[in-house]
């Protein structure tokens, strides 16, 4: 989502959720009275980012294109008071590659933001790496290449599924 306008217009056609990147960095004011006003259930913020060379996760913005020098701890803890919960977080040297989940990352999000909901994207090949994210804590995973290419059987899976 990148206005409000789009965002109220598909909340009230029904979706229960709307994805929020770039802006939420971009323009944290206009997306902080976004959760206000939708409510911090129905906006996840969306991060996409490269470890620095101390391994700090710094986002990136505008596909990838943007490279910024904030950190992904100092952007969530910004948004803790105006009651965000979802997290989407994309290791993008991981992400299309199937070389495995950044779990370190993951583990880290999770002990520094306990009341956030991690969405877990970036890397996953095989069904061990949804068993290893869910170790994390971590409440949810997107996977992409590796269900588009059958390398997660559906009896992997399944079990991952809110239905299973």
């Amino acid at each position: 989502m990148r206005s409000r306008e789009v965002a109220a217009e598909l909340l009230v056609l029904g979706a229960q959720r709307i994805v929020v990147g770039s802006v939420a960095v971009t323009k944290p004011a206009e997306v902080q009275q976004w959760l206000r006003e939708f409510g911090p259930d129905r906006i996840v913020l969306a991060f996409d980012v490269r470890l620095d060379a101390g391994g700090t996760p710094c986002l990136t913005t505008h596909g990838w294109k943007s490279q910024t020098e904030a950190s992904l701890w100092d952007v969530v803890a910004s948004y803790l008071p105006h009651g965000a919960r979802h997290v989407l977080c994309t290791d993008v040297a991981r992400d299309g590659a199937l070389s495995g989940p950044n779990l370190a990352l993951y583990a880290d999000a999770v002990r520094r933001f306990p009341t956030m909901q991690w969405q877990a994207s970036g890397g996953v090949s095989c069904g061990a790496d949804l068993v290893a994210l869910a170790a994390t804590g971590a409440a949810a995973v997107i996977s992409g290449r590796a269900l588009l290419e059958n390398r997660i059987p559906a009896a992997e899976f399944a079990p991952f599924l809110p239905s299973a």
